[in-house]
């Protein structure tokens, strides 16, 4: 509590005491001013996450370019940086108002299968429309409308013709496609329904078994859970296994992970577990690969066990545990994400008030982080070699000059504040945020991962929880087949059905070389699974 001294007592106290007492008093407001500081800052992300927007897109007037002279930093404004933010602010312009080119139409159009509907007038109307001097068939006007067929429902009865011989015991059946699952109604195309409406678009299993009452058909959702668990873990956990094996071919790769909730996961209610993700780089835009894993706790040792067989980079978001991996191996290199250096600097500038975002330090962090992403968006396509030759020579300079300057300035914030904890994360990541200047297949940010997972993130905000452990495991095997089937431009549905027609043909086989035929690249695939317009993979 602290000491209240009357004018009495002030007046009996001497000099020197009193000059202690007033810098006492002076330390203490500075301290309460400095947690006030910091409360407001607080409130201001809090309103701004309930009620503000979630982008993190920051705007300056005009681009920054920085540069090392004598061992200072210069800021200086380019006459080429300006012209470039200008022509990128012409690109976004012309993305927001998209004029219509030629041949679009015909672009849309192209792959979908085409119904002629004729429409013609009996001879005997057009004699007497045109009279004894006849008529003739000028070309046709053709006109163009998308046809829809609603979902219908209908059933397969399978009719095995058996056959016998008249002297011998033996029985001889028609060649006839397996059952999914022994006893069961399931067919793949309704299991890949299920499938696709609820891990592509979100739609819980309660909400599906309402809309198939409205078709007059009566599947209760724990018939569909048990569908769905039984087919992830009979069929669809081959190719998860394959793909796993195929991704530690690759140099780079992309992690990230999200919490989920497990209802019956012999735990305390409200547990947390956590959806692993993993991700070929961003830099393969050919034969992606987005593999899910289900684990109840992050801690280390699941991130080692996923990536026990793979050498080369991983990309992720500073999460400890993967720079712990790190340390225990020589052939493993962990890379930082600019993203995520970049958005506490966003949040301390949208926690100010309007006329004070541009003179902070923070807004002139993230000036310095977009003219690092704007040199680097130069690079786009180039081959890795070269793209690893040009960041040597435009974008290191910018990332020397940004962590001096970050060095500079951190002993001039408020200690805990925004600014500060996004001083303190780029410090303390500087090692893994530079990873990628020399290697041209690291991207510079985990962005690819964090979208990756984006889908699972939307399913659990409408069904909240997994129910089982085992329900847990299947969605993560479904939601890596569905991701990486859109990764690599297929259409979900039509590849899952393909997926549940082709694997139990295969079980009894020990070969397993039928799978590289299934992956989501191989030239194999019917073409129905394939979005239209796009190119067969070579």
């Amino acid at each position: 509590m602290a000491l209240e001294y009357t004018e009495e007592k002030l007046n009996s106290l001497d000099k020197e005491t009193i000059i202690q007492l007033f810098l006492s008093q002076q330390e203490q407001l500075k301290q309460i001013d400095h947690t006030l500081q910091l409360v407001l800052e607080q409130v201001a992300d809090l309103k701004r996450q309930r009620f503000g927007r979630r982008a993190e897109r920051h705007e300056t007037e005009a681009q920054v370019s920085l540069m090392e002279v004598d061992g200072k930093i210069v800021f200086f404004n380019e006459a080429e940086a300006v012209a470039q933010e200008a022509v990128e602010a012409a690109e976004t312009a012309a993305r927001q108002k998209p004029k219509k080119r030629q041949g679009k139409r015909e672009e849309d159009l192209s792959g979908l299968p085409v119904v002629v509907i004729e429409h013609s007038m009996p001879e005997e109307e057009l004699e007497e429309r045109f009279g004894k001097d006849g008529f003739k068939q000028l070309p046709d006007e053709v006109y163009r409308r998308y046809g829809f067929t609603p979902a219908k429902v209908e059933v397969e009865e399978h009719h095995v013709k058996v056959y016998a011989g008249k002297k011998t015991d033996e029985i001889v059946r028609a060649p006839h496609p397996e059952c999914l699952l022994k006893g069961s109604l399931v067919s793949p195309s309704l299991e890949a329904a299920v499938i696709n409406a609820k891990y592509v678009n979100a739609v819980p299993l309660y909400r599906q078994e309402q809309e198939f009452e409205r078709y007059g058909l009566h599947i209760p959702r724990q018939n569909m859970a048990n569908w769905t668990i039984q087919c992830a873990d009979r069929y669809l956990a081959v190719l998860y296994d394959h793909l796993h094996e195929r991704m530690y071919g690759y140099h780079v790769l992309q992690a990230d992970e999200t919490p989920v909730l497990v209802n019956k996961d012999g735990r305390p209610a409200g547990a947390k577990s956590f959806m692993w993700v993993y991700r070929t780089g961003q830099m393969y835009t050919d034969c992606q690969i987005v593999l899910y894993e289900y684990q109840k706790t992050r801690n280390a040792s699941h991130p080692r066990e996923f990536l026990k067989d793979f050498s080369g980079i991983c990309v992720t978001d500073g999460y400890q545990v993967y720079h712990t991996i790190e340390n225990e191996r020589e052939d493993l290199k962990i890379a930082g994400c600019w993203s995520h250096a970049r958005r506490r600097f966003d949040e301390a500038v949208k926690g100010l008030p309007k006329v004070k975002r541009k003179d902070s330090r923070a807004h002139l962090a993230l000036t310095m982080i977009q003219a690092i992403y704007r040199e680097e968006r130069l690079l786009k396509g180039l081959p890795a070699k070269e793209r690893k030759n040009r960041r040597q020579l435009s974008v290191r300079p910018l990332v020397e000059a940004y962590f001096s300057w970050v060095k500079e300035n951190i002993p001039k914030v408020p200690q805990k504040s925004k600014t500060w904890e996004g001083f303190n994360y780029s410090i303390n990541q500087e090692k893994y945020l530079k990873v990628f200047l020399d290697d041209g297949e690291v991207p510079m940010d985990n962005n690819a991962a964090e979208q990756s997972i984006r889908g699972f993130c939307i399913g659990k905000k409408n069904w909240v929880m997994i129910d089982t452990i085992a329900g847990a495991e299947s969605s993560a095997i479904i939601y890596s087949i569905a991701e990486t089937a859109k990764a690599n431009n297929l259409k979900p549905y039509d590849y899952f059905e393909y997926l549940l027609t082709e694997i139990p043909k295969h079980l009894n086989e020990t070969d397993r070389s039928f799978l590289d035929d299934l992956l989501p690249w191989s030239p194999n695939l019917p073409a129905n699974c394939r979005k239209p317009g796009k190119k067969e993979v070579k």
